[in-house]
């Protein structure tokens, strides 16, 4: 398989595994149409480093996020707005200097994009579920560098399709080479689906009405409405070609070169039931009826996308121009929320969670939320935006779209809805290595319990007990005032009964037999608390 490289791609790597683990500190709780703190909503809208926003979610969604979406920068060197194209924002300059160190000085905007890029895809990639597909916004500036690190990380043999959408009404006139006018939606599943794995199953597309006014019921079958299809093929075959006597009495025989699709005996079957149509006057070579009720439910997405049916770049911006009127925002390209609802009608069924980490105006919760009022869905969503107007423009667009917006001449009605703003907090690890108390310890026991048994973790009766999984009891052992030592005076105290015990504590004084004889496994505090 082709390899991508690129100056700095050793040291972005593997730095997935070296960031940060942060928690995420909740802010407010939007609902009903105000803030409030008495609940968690589970739709989150995340503000922070979007690289370290993903780790921070590991520890409730690694594997469980059936849908992403994501519009990362296009790179296309256009530097005249605040969500920088060019890579140059200086918090990834920062971040480039740090990881990539002194390269970075000789890097070329793609290289920049790429280590920028790669292990944020590392981590989407760790958070998709088995049966889940990732969905990536892109033009022609990096869409070939996306494609070759996205066979890297997802596996080549899980590329679905390069979606070409119409992003543009008319052509620029005054464009130097061509007029682009369309931009790329590419796809890829965790696992495709196969019989013998788990895998992404696309959904079928909802039937649009124009599609079901082609059937019609021109003889009142009571079988409902139809369409004639065919009755003659390509493919000739000498059994096949047969004259046809109409009801008419005219004799009709199959075009020169083609045939009849079925057999002699199967087309007086067809016309006993009243399925071939020969035109209102019975004098017209014959056709088969399609009954409505027998076409599958949905229909096949295919890679071309037009702006007619899933909206453009200036759609998009007029919907942003209802919900803030009289208001700038800083999006020169923003996303259509029926780019975004077509894709979740693929990708994700009525109670899963799309995940954006480029959220930018929070077009992917207003998709959501269209499509939840459309058809009672309970889809979430979480959002994550690294920029500063997180809360006053991504946040407010979902407030306005919750509770409706628009002018009084022409007002759109709120979806309902709700979601939890966030910021991202202090990490768990200070620069020491010890562990950061001012998070709390039920942070410090949520991590620790993830990094042993990759599941959610509930608050448990017993003290220091994090939970049983497996036949296993995990125990951490704390305080944050004082050492603690696993001797036989703490086992004594243990109430959870289990057929191994793995313990966390600042010392350890039992001896190895009493340790085998009771299936017990010690671990330092903090040295053997997984980083992940």
């Amino acid at each position: 398989m082709p390899t991508l490289n690129w100056i700095g791609k050793d040291k972005v790597i593997n730095h997935h595994q070296d960031v940060p683990y942060k928690v995420l500190e909740q802010q407010y709780t939007y609902s009903n149409g105000s803030e409030t703190d008495t609940f968690v909503s589970e739709n989150k809208i995340i503000h922070g480093d979007n690289l370290e926003a993903l780790k921070s979610l590991l520890p409730q969604y690694e594997g469980k996020i059936k849908c992403i979406y994501i519009d990362p920068p296009y790179n296309t060197g256009n530097e005249g707005w605040v969500y920088n194209d060019n890579v140059n924002d200086p918090k990834i300059k920062k971040w480039l200097g740090q990881v990539v160190g002194k390269e970075s000085e000789d890097l070329s905007r793609h290289d920049k994009w790429l280590c920028m890029m790669y292990p944020r895809l590392k981590l989407l990639h760790k958070l998709l579920a088995d049966d889940g597909a990732i969905f990536i916004s892109i033009d022609d500036n990096e869409q070939a560098n996306l494609k070759l690190i996205c066979d890297e990380i997802f596996g080549v043999g899980n590329f679905i399709n390069n979606i070409i959408w119409q992003k543009k009404y008319s052509p620029q006139n005054d464009a130097r080479f061509f007029s682009d006018m369309h931009d790329f939606v590419i796809c890829y599943a965790k696992n495709k689906n196969n019989n013998d794995k788990i895998g992404w199953v696309r959904n079928l597309l909802p039937r649009t009405e124009d599609a079901n006014k082609r059937y019609k019921n021109l003889d009142n079958d009571i079988r409902g409405v139809w369409k004639s299809s065919d009755f003659s093929v390509k493919t000739y075959s000498k059994d096949y070609d047969y004259p046809i006597t109409t009801p008419s009495g005219r004799i009709v025989n199959p075009p020169q070169g083609r045939c009849w699709r079925t057999s002699k005996d199967n087309f007086q079957k067809l016309l006993d039931e009243n399925r071939i149509w020969f035109g209102s006057n019975g004098d017209n070579v014959p056709s088969i009826k399609r009954f409505l009720t027998e076409v599958q439910d949905g229909t096949v997405p295919v890679t071309l996308w037009f702006r007619e049916d899933v909206g453009d770049n200036q759609e998009a911006r007029q919907v942003l121009k209802n919900i803030f009127i009289d208001a700038e925002f800083p999006f020169d390209t923003p996303k259509p929320p029926r780019l975004i609802e077509k894709i979740i009608q693929i990708g994700m069924n009525y109670n899963d969670i799309i995940l954006d980490s480029f959220a930018g105006s929070g077009t992917t919760a207003h998709a959501v939320l269209n499509l939840n009022k459309q058809d009672g869905g309970n889809r979430k969503f979480i959002l994550i935006e690294m920029e500063d107007y997180a809360n006053t423009i991504t946040a407010e667009r979902v407030k306005r779209v919750i509770k409706g917006y628009g002018s009084e001449a022409k007002p759109i009605e709120g979806t309902g809805g709700d979601f939890s703003f966030y910021e991202l907090g202090e990490p768990i690890f200070l620069e020491n290595d010890l562990l950061n108390e001012a998070i709390g310890i039920e942070r410090i026991n949520e991590y620790v319990w993830f990094s042993e048994t990759k599941s959610n973790y509930i608050k448990q009766n017993e003290q220091y007990l994090l939970g049983v999984k497996e036949q296993t009891a995990y125990y951490f052992y704390y305080d944050k005032d004082a050492m603690t030592t696993l001797d036989e005076s703490f086992l004594r105290k243990l109430k959870t009964k289990a057929e191994q015990y793995i313990i966390y504590a600042d010392n350890c004084l039992l001896d190895e037999k009493l340790m085998s004889k009771y299936h017990i496994i010690f671990k330092k505090i903090p040295r053997d608390i997984t980083r992940f």
